[in-house]
């Protein structure tokens, strides 16, 4: 059998291995110690970078979590909203027909549903609302994929 002399282990040239042993040696020598170093040895880097995978693990799995949660919130507000007049608008024309006091009451409420919503500088209306939800969904998937690449690198 020809080999190759590669460090301190011989390792069998490809036109070599056997059909049934598809991993052949790598498969039984990827638990031993590199043969550079010794097996002890303190890798201050590679701490380094576990640390820094599983800080970046945690913020992307925090607000994916966080995301997932509002994001069905903010669009079921939104279209709720939006809905919202087109129902009444629909009441009313029904309860024209009907006692004049109803349809008072219900064209007073229909004028009650704001179309925005100021709170502080940030202004609020139904589509708003439904980008929000849907911006939310997108960062959820952004950081379900960031997460499995920092979980793949630790």
């Amino acid at each position: 059998m020809r080999s190759r002399q590669a460090g301190h282990a011989q390792h069998p040239l490809p036109e070599t291995i056997a059909m049934d042993s598809f991993n052949g040696d790598r498969a039984a020598n990827r638990f031993l110690p590199p043969e550079g170093g010794p097996s002890s040895r303190f890798s201050v880097a590679r701490l380094v970078r576990v640390a820094a995978c599983a800080v970046f693990y945690f913020l992307f799995y925090f607000v994916q979590q966080v995301t997932e949660l509002l994001a069905p919130l903010l669009l079921i507000l939104g279209v709720g909203w939006g809905v919202l007049p087109h129902l009444i608008g629909a009441i009313s024309t029904t309860a024209a027909s009907a006692d004049p006091q109803t349809r008072d009451i219900v064209s007073h409420v229909a004028g009650t549903i704001p179309q925005q919503i100021t709170i502080g500088s940030h202004v609020f209306t139904a589509g708003s609302l439904v980008v929000d939800g849907l911006l939310m969904m997108a960062a959820a998937a952004l950081c379900a994929t960031l997460a499995a690449i920092a979980a793949r690198e630790m």
